[in-house]
């Protein structure tokens, strides 16, 4: 059997709270960890040597009571030899215990030497010069006996000849397993020449079975492998044999523990490639799909490979469902709209039309919603029925805005595709000293979405491209026809290696500085005297558009230099992103640097684009992208944070 563990979608806001709440207040109560229990050792004529557990408690208690250690340890060495000496040598566990005799110290002393030379082998120093004094230190501060470590690590020990041998399925004469045995091979990370230790033994073994599991042969094993050291040439010659087994490709999903939901829907919604080779990563987007659908609490896929076709491997999918209904209370803050309340009720099945129904109730500075939305089950080509309905009021340019709108149609969601057509009715009035008149609309709509990226949540290269295309007629101040369209576009461009050191292809890709290219423009087209309302209209400036101004802060000029939302807008953005390497490591963060462009405006001829330029930080947190910046809008901006989380196109 093969198990894929199960993930499940965050909650973004209201995981990052928690985190929050439950880490900051536990810094101040962390503790050294304790020393751990020794082990038991001989001496070389085979006497024991170690205490018992008593004993050996003891001495943790002769420390927290301010007694003297028996001996102390002294090693003495370049790095990074003596620091593993010093935080590993077993010698260092016994120096609390009471009432060891000289004998019982050099009997401790003859066993350090061979448990050193076996430390520094990690390290790849596999001939060193090692010298142990025993010195009397009477009434010294710490203890009266004194051990003196001296090391000479010598030549390190540097790959020789490395050879990788497949058998099973990955061993046939054709192109698509020798594809895979040369993509294994390139990758291998420990390659001739390099210093040999064995961490980076065991990482590189490591990862070349991830990457031999992780398509087509998911019982993929390392069946045998040895590193002959020759340590008087310095040379390590590396074998290992990769044991494929069969190539699997993708049978049926099976729901099991499915009671109250369709599990036709369910097999639907996960979208298994039923027919194509095993992939890892389609297994786990498929089990992603399952657990973010909102019916299930927890997924568990299983891979049936017990006594079954490997060409048509049954998945197992173990759901235990989600409640009927729930509420689903949030409070979050952006620097954009400020402090946010929320209040989710979900409905998975509402009566008759089996439909799923999300309410929401959303308070913050700026904006206050109510909306509904019902979304259909799926059919056969993966279609569905929604509609929606929602009402806000929110400030839009220089004015209080009261909005409803009323939508209708189909969508159809794929690993890369979103579609959508779908009629639409708007309404909205606006509030205040010469405020636009009211406006309602009702249009035709069609949507779609192409995602391209190498990681839909931490994209380090790929684009995406939305557009957003309607055509309609005005309702009020006369019946004029208009087009809206919007089109949204995101890429990145990869630079430089940040310092180079990438083992495999996806660290390399890692380390990579790239740039973040964004566009965005929208036009609506009608006759000057048509009446749009706002929300079907233009306002940018803010955490995601324009950074250096407030929230749609960048409008189209009104009567009295007030602003209102504008037919036109045309946003552009570049973002330098840098990731961080310490000591030699690729940590979570990247630092960035960006400037931002945008104009709104009534007609494409009056654009003033206002500009913010600035940088910031990026932290990739389990519970998603953090970012935060600091940016500067010329002219009419000021200096401004901007804090947001995860990512989404």
């Amino acid at each position: 059997m093969f198990l894929a563990v199960a993930k499940r979608a965050p909650a973004s806001w209201p995981a990052f709270l928690l985190v929050a709440v439950l880490v900051l207040p536990g810094c101040g109560l962390l503790r050294p960890a304790p020393e751990p229990t020794p082990a038991n050792a001989s001496g070389a004529d085979g006497t024991q040597v170690m205490p018992s557990e008593a004993a050996a408690k003891d001495a943790d208690k002769s420390e927290r009571d301010g007694r003297r250690d028996n001996f102390t340890v002294e090693v003495r060495g370049p790095d990074p030899a003596r620091e593993l000496l010093e935080t590993h040598l077993d010698l260092q566990r016994y120096r609390r215990l009471d009432d060891l005799s000289l004998a019982e110290i050099s009997r401790l002393m003859a066993a350090a030497e061979p448990n050193a030379r076996q430390l520094l082998g990690t390290l790849g120093y596999f001939t060193p010069t090692l010298t142990l004094e025993l010195q009397d230190t009477p009434g010294g501060e710490r203890a009266d006996h004194a051990i003196l470590i001296t090391v000479e690590p010598g030549p390190i020990t540097r790959v020789g000849e490395v050879k990788l041998d497949f058998s099973g399925a990955i061993a046939a004469e054709n192109s698509q397993a020798e594809r895979r045995r040369q993509a294994i091979e390139r990758n291998w990370s420990l390659r001739s020449g390099a210093e040999f230790t064995q961490s980076g033994w065991d990482g590189a073994k490591s990862a070349a079975q991830r990457q031999l599991t992780a398509r087509r042969y998911p019982l993929g094993r390392i069946a045998d492998s040895r590193a002959q050291v020759d340590a008087d040439r310095q040379l390590a010659d590396l074998g290992v044999q990769f044991d494929s087994g069969p190539a699997y490709r993708f049978g049926d999903l099976q729901i099991r523990g499915s009671e109250r939901y369709s599990p036709l829907n369910a097999v639907r919604i996960a979208q298994l490639p039923t027919g194509q080779e095993y992939d890892q990563q389609k297994l786990l987007d498929t089990q992603a799909r399952l657990a973010s659908s909102g019916f299930y609490e927890s997924v568990f896929l299983t891979l049936d490979t017990d006594g079954t076709d490997p060409q048509n491997v049954p998945v197992i999918a173990q759901v235990r469902e989600a409640p009927l209904q729930k509420l689903v209370f949030g409070v979050g803050y952006t620097t954009d709209t400020g402090p946010r309340l929320s209040v989710d009720h979900i409905h998975n099945k509402i009566p008759l039309l089996d439909w799923r129904a999300v309410s929401r109730l959303s308070l913050d500075n700026k904006n206050q919603s109510l909306g509904t939305s019902l979304f259909g089950l799926l059919d056969a080509r993966l279609w569905r029925w929604f509609g929606s309905g929602l009402v806000q009021r929110e400030r839009s340019g220089s004015f209080d805005v009261l909005s409803g709108s009323l939508r209708y149609g189909r969508s159809k969601s794929t690993d890369h595709i979103d579609r959508s057509y779908f009629a639409q009715y708007d309404y909205a009035r606006s509030s205040g000293a010469n405020a636009p008149p009211p406006a309602s609309t009702v249009s035709l709509n069609w949507g779609w979405t192409g995602r391209y990226f190498d990681n839909n949540s931490r994209p380090r290269r790929g684009q995406g491209l939305q557009i957003e295309a309607g055509v309609g007629t005005t309702l009020l101040g006369g019946q004029y026809p208009y087009t809206r369209t919007v089109a949204r576009w995101l890429g990145y461009v990869p630079l430089y290696q940040v310092r180079a050191g990438g083992a495999t292809e996806a660290e390399s890709r890692a380390r990579r500085a790239r740039l973040q290219l964004r566009a965005e423009a929208g036009a609506v087209v009608a006759a000057d005297a048509a009446q749009i309302p706002s929300t079907q209209l233009f306002l940018t400036g803010g955490d995601t558009t324009v950074r250096g101004f407030g929230y749609r802060q960048i409008g189209a000029s009104y009567v009295n230099d007030t602003t209102v939302a504008g037919r036109y807008m045309a946003v552009g953005s570049v973002e330098l992103q840098h990731p961080i390497v310490w000591n030699g490591a690729l940590t979570d963060f990247e630092a960035v640097a960006f400037v931002d462009t945008g104009s709104v405006a009534d007609r494409a001829a009056d654009f003033q684009y206002k500009v913010g330029a600035g940088g910031g930080m990026r932290w990739y947190s389990p519970v998603g992208l953090v970012q935060a910046d600091i940016a500067h809008g010329f002219g009419e901006g000021g200096i401004s944070i901007h804090l947001r989380l995860g990512f989404t196109f």
